[in-house]
């Protein structure tokens, strides 16, 4: 009982922390991304990059901007893990394969952070600080400059211009995450979180055996590793590690960190197309769906089968003996409600049930609160395609924030809608159909299944967790999820920004009497029905058919 009450007070200061920093973070990220005036570190930036940051681009030309430096970040980060193993100890580890080097390489670009090495094995201290910690916030910049772009989209008329992207990703980098993970990284240090340099230990165990204990820059990664929803530990058991989450309030606090920017983001929306009644209806569905997978995926690890789980009282394996089921459970629904993928706890060690609602929070396209940018520009198609749905009813043209909704918008979004289960269901379906990697699996069944799935479903909404369970550092599983996490993230911001053009160029229509109000809670329950419904089923046939059917059958 003192644990249940003891996992309510830790949600309930979670919930009162992210209302308190809403309003000032949002409306300080609206102020960062409308601004006219460049800080002198900005200036030396755009001189050395040869970029006008006067500029303003058109949505083709934002895009071809984002893949251009996503590319460009593949490639580097790629040649820079091939090449660990000629630097110097004990930054000098064995050289990664170049299938494996592939799949690192485009799941740090596409903010998915799957690790299909161990972390402090497999990398140095070199790669984890000026490769993984780098890509970590640009792949987070990233993202809110596209959700940003799409906002613009909404908030301007008559002109195809949404911004300068090398502007937006420069400004997000050194105003909002640098300054941000400097002040947590000490506090982190202070906590007791390592940031050394320090060359491996071998150290003699209890029971006359040797193991290695290695330092690192860990504090530095750690933070923009939550707080740009990145995931991706120093160590092989991420945010389990005492090195990188040493004490159950740094648990909360990195919880707190990879909601913060995400849930203040539509106080942005709000504030850029100048109506925060806006923004308040967007933020309310995202709580309602977090809320709502909080509570049930905390009731299902509780509803426990089998006699040890019984005599304890609740699914405690593959939890964390310092933060208990409440806590782990707080920990994986923000980790899949986010595109962070940290992990505290074990996921294929939950519940059949509740291990299916990790799953069901990624396949909604991790809008509650979603990733940095990716989860607001995902909530605001699901807006598109509601009021959408919601003027096929009433046989009117649907308008949203005064742009109307024509084909072609909705094109775009539907578009959106069907990328990442397409991704995710053929990658599975080619897992599952072939009989190498059907060998990779360790369990069969129901539960293998879902492995399977959880693996492709994290990659192609750039989650990165894991349920384990399967051999993914095979050539295959390496060039496959690489390909799912990079369609998975630039082939929806192409229709984003498409959306976010046509969208620019119209003309506003003014409200009338037939108008859907999008700021009322009517709207808030239609869009949070679509998001459960219209994407939700997309899902059903192999939930049913992975954690669903293990669920009945235990």
């Amino acid at each position: 009982m003192s644990s249940t009450w003891a996992g309510v007070l830790f949600v309930a200061t979670l919930i009162l922390a992210l209302a308190l920093v809403h309003k000032p973070l949002g409306d300080y990220m609206a102020r960062v991304l409308t601004g006219k005036r460049h800080l002198a570190v900005e200036r030396v930036v755009y001189r050395a990059g040869g970029i006008d940051s006067e500029a303003d681009q058109s949505w083709g030309r934002y895009l071809r901007s984002v893949l251009a430096f996503s590319a460009v970040s593949v490639v580097f980060l790629y040649v820079f893990l091939r090449v660990q193993h000629h630097f110097w100890p004990p930054y000098a580890v064995p050289q990664m394969s170049a299938a494996q080097s592939w799949n690192t390489a485009a799941s740090f670009v596409t903010n998915t952070n799957w690790q299909s090495y161990s972390g402090e094995n497999a990398l140095g201290y070199v790669v984890q600080m000026a490769g993984l910690a780098v890509q970590n916030f640009a792949s987070a910049a990233v993202g809110i400059a596209v959700a940003i772009a799409l906002v613009r989209g909404f908030a301007r008329t008559k002109t195809d211009r949404l911004g300068n992207f090398w502007v937006d990703l420069t400004r997000i980098c050194f105003r909002i995450l640098l300054p941000i993970s400097i002040v947590f990284a000490v506090i982190f240090v202070g906590a007791g979180m390592i940031q050394n340099f320090h060359h491996y230990a071998a150290i003699t165990t209890a029971s006359e055996g040797t193991q290695t204990i290695t330092g690192g820059p860990v504090a530095s990664q750690e933070i923009i590793k939550e707080l740009g929803t990145n995931g991706g530990g120093f160590y092989n058991v991420n945010s389990a590690h005492p090195f990188e989450n040493p004490t159950t309030w740094t648990n909360w606090l990195q919880i707190f960190l990879l909601l913060c920017i995400s849930f203040s983001l539509p106080r942005t929306f709000g504030k850029i197309v100048g109506d925060k009644r806006q923004g308040y209806a967007i933020v309310a569905v995202m709580a309602l769906l977090a809320v709502l997978s909080l509570g049930l995926n905390t009731i299902s690890q509780n509803a426990h089968h089998g006699t040890v789980p019984t005599a304890v009282g609740a699914a405690t394996e593959g939890t964390d003996t310092r933060f208990g089921v409440p806590d782990s459970a707080a920990f994986a629904t923000g980790t899949t409600l986010t595109s962070t993928g940290a992990v505290n706890s074990f996921h294929d060690s939950y519940t059949s049930l509740a291990g299916g609602t990790l799953l069901l929070n990624m396949m909604l396209g991790e809008v509650a609160p979603g990733g940095t940018g990716s989860g607001l520009y995902g909530m605001l198609i699901l807006a598109v395609l509601s009021v959408f749905i919601a003027g096929l009813m009433v046989g009117r043209t649907p308008e949203y924030l005064g742009k109307k909704l024509g084909g072609r918008e909705i094109k775009f979004a539907s578009l959106y809608i069907l990328t990442t289960p397409l991704v995710a269901l053929v990658g599975t379906a080619l897992a599952m159909a072939l009989p190498g990697e059907r060998a990779s699996m360790l369990n069969t069944g129901p539960h293998g299944l879902s492995e399977v799935l959880y693996a492709f479903t994290s990659a192609a909404n750039n989650n990165g967790s894991a349920f384990a369970g399967i051999s993914v550092n095979t050539n295959w599983y390496n060039t496959a999820l690489g390909i799912a996490m990079l369609i998975g993230r630039f082939l929806p911001m192409v229709f984003v920004l498409g959306l976010a053009g046509s969208l620019a160029r119209q003309k506003p229509v003014p409200a009338s009497d037939g108008t859907l109000p999008t700021h009322r809670l009517l709207f808030v329950g239609l869009l949070t029905g679509v998001a459960l419904i219209v994407v939700g089923l997309t899902y059903f046939p192999a939930l049913a058919l992975g954690p669903l059917a293990e669920g009945l059958h235990s």
